[in-house]
């Protein structure tokens, strides 16, 4: 299955998908909305878009990266931010070619590693993750403040 970096012509499949990811996570938002956070994050090369795509060409899922900086590594790194899969193409390995393709992304970039964190009741996600090697966090814990 080809997985390549999501470019403004993919924006209109890329922003149905993400909606999709949004509402999984229980805070849809409008469409528009949608495409626009990520024209911007094109626009802004903040961050770097998988997606994957069947034979035929239909989209059917992405993974999202946000490059930073591990303080105590001293070496880049990569937060992978956000992974989605239709839920008609599920248990078809989608996920774990995106996964995949991360990783091979953060290698080629020189990256010490991949960080990402999921919801406590996302049980497939964090099987799928363990699988291929991530290991939960049994030191820290992530805090966040809201600023809204």
């Amino acid at each position: 299955m080809p997985i390549q970096a999501a470019t403004a012509a993919d924006l209109d499949e890329l922003s149905e998908l993400f909606c999709a990811y949004l509402t999984f996570y229980q805070v849809a938002k409008p469409r528009v909305q949608v495409r626009d956070f990520l024209a911007a994050r094109m626009d802004n090369a903040d961050s770097t878009i998988l997606l994957a795509r069947d034979a035929h060409g239909a989209a059917l899922g992405f993974v999202q990266l946000y490059a930073f900086f591990s303080s105590l590594a001293l070496q880049p790194a990569w937060l992978l931010s956000d992974l989605y899969v239709h839920k008609s193409a599920r248990r078809q390995g989608v996920g774990e070619a995106l996964m995949n393709a991360a990783r091979d992304h953060a290698q080629a970039s020189g990256a010490c590693g991949l960080q990402l964190e999921t919801a406590k009741s996302n049980l497939p996600g964090q099987a799928l993750y363990e699988r291929l090697g991530y290991v939960r966090d049994e030191v820290f814990f992530t805090y966040w403040l809201s600023l809204n």
